[in-house]
């Protein structure tokens, strides 16, 4: 059973979780920003169990130059308007424009966004919260801060059985349903 508390943040990745995925390509614009299906439903659902929800995403576009963090400051805000305007809350979103070379303490496995929230917001406990993401590397950041973590798995057939995914679910809004649902009660 996946347990929420007072003390428990919602960590999201952006892309692939909230909006599609660009097949080797980053989303360096707003018209390139397509929210996943149910994705704001689940965000809606979410927003009425998770006091402190943030977004934590790597954009390593903006360290090779194909984009500016303005033009990533930019789809954020839109993005957070459509989020507003949907009576969702989201309260940081966090990035990391470094190059995965570098081996920023803030690009994801790495723990620097966790870090950054705990310290934005006091109240949260990191081993009471939960990562969501697409990828290994959402997971292993979710390990590595000592989060439950959530694999979003959109391909049914694809199996991943890694010891850093706790829980599996086909989207954002089957995890959002879960809540709702007789299994979490």
């Amino acid at each position: 059973m996946l347990t929420v508390t007072n003390n428990s943040c919602l960590f999201l990745d952006r892309d692939g979780v909230i909006n599609k995925k660009l097949d080797n390509d980053y989303v360096k614009e707003w018209n390139e920003f397509v929210f996943n299906d149910g994705a704001i439903e689940a965000l809606q659902i979410l927003s009425s169990y998770f006091k402190t929800i943030v977004i934590v995403t790597n954009q390593q576009g903006i360290g090779k130059g194909l984009y500016s963090e303005s033009d990533l400051n930019e789809i954020h805000s839109k993005m957070l308007r459509i989020f507003f305007e949907n009576e969702i809350c989201i309260d940081a979103v966090l990035y990391a424009p470094n190059l995965s070379s570098e081996n920023s303490i803030m690009r994801k496995p790495n723990i620097g966004m966790a870090l950054k929230a705990k310290a934005l917001f006091k109240n949260i406990l990191l081993e009471e919260s939960f990562m969501v993401g697409d990828s290994i590397s959402d997971m292993e950041f979710g390990k590595n801060a000592g989060m439950k973590t959530i694999f979003i798995n959109p391909k049914k057939t694809e199996n991943y059985n890694h010891d850093v995914i706790d829980n599996t679910f086909e989207s954002l809004l089957h995890f959002a349903n879960y809540f709702k649902s007789d299994e979490h009660k």
